[in-house]
């Protein structure tokens, strides 16, 4: 069979399928990344820099976490000594701490209460309370207005702070 000269004979590699192309280098010798290896490629760059910036200061995340919790509780903590007509106190060491009710003429621990109960702080953690009046002591009473205080949390290089006005308001710095 003779071809017209007009018509160009068609290459090889354009009869091909794309997926019997896809596996071919061109033939300047550069290969490609599709679109799909790239967007995977980010996934995985995105989420391995997510994953390093939360390990960075998760101490203090940490104390953080505990600080607004605590502070959390012991709003709550003030409204119960209102509610059940009795004081309750805060104590904490290094290991734990705990909220105690005044019963029969002597501190019992809340231990029928799911969240005044005794908790152990995730990591040992120095606790220091500063009262205008010197007490060490954290105490909420039947009445609508308490000492005010700071509660410092301190665990190796972090640290956060509790502040209660004295009218129910607990700001964690």
């Amino acid at each position: 069979m003779n071809r017209p000269e007009s018509v160009a004979p068609v290459p090889p590699h354009v009869l091909r399928s794309p997926r019997a192309r896809a596996g071919e280098r061109r033939a300047d010798g550069q290969a490609g990344f599709t679109l799909l290896e790239l967007l995977v490629a980010m996934v995985i760059a995105g989420v391995l820099i997510g994953i390093v910036s939360l390990s960075i200061g998760g101490f203090d995340r940490g104390l953080r976490f505990e600080a607004e919790r605590l502070a959390q509780l012991l709003s709550l903590a003030r409204e119960e000594a209102q509610v059940r007509g009795a004081p309750i106190r805060f104590e904490a060491d290094a290991d734990r701490y705990a909220f105690f009710i005044w019963r029969e003429r002597r501190w019992r621990p809340l231990a029928d209460d799911r969240d005044l109960r005794e908790r152990p702080w995730m990591q040992p953690t120095r606790v220091r309370v500063e009262r205008a009046d010197g007490r060490s002591e954290i105490e909420f009473g039947r009445d609508q207005v308490d000492a005010p205080f700071v509660l410092q949390l301190r665990r190796d290089a972090a640290s956060a702070t509790i502040v209660a006005n004295g009218l129910g308001a607990f700001e964690v710095r």
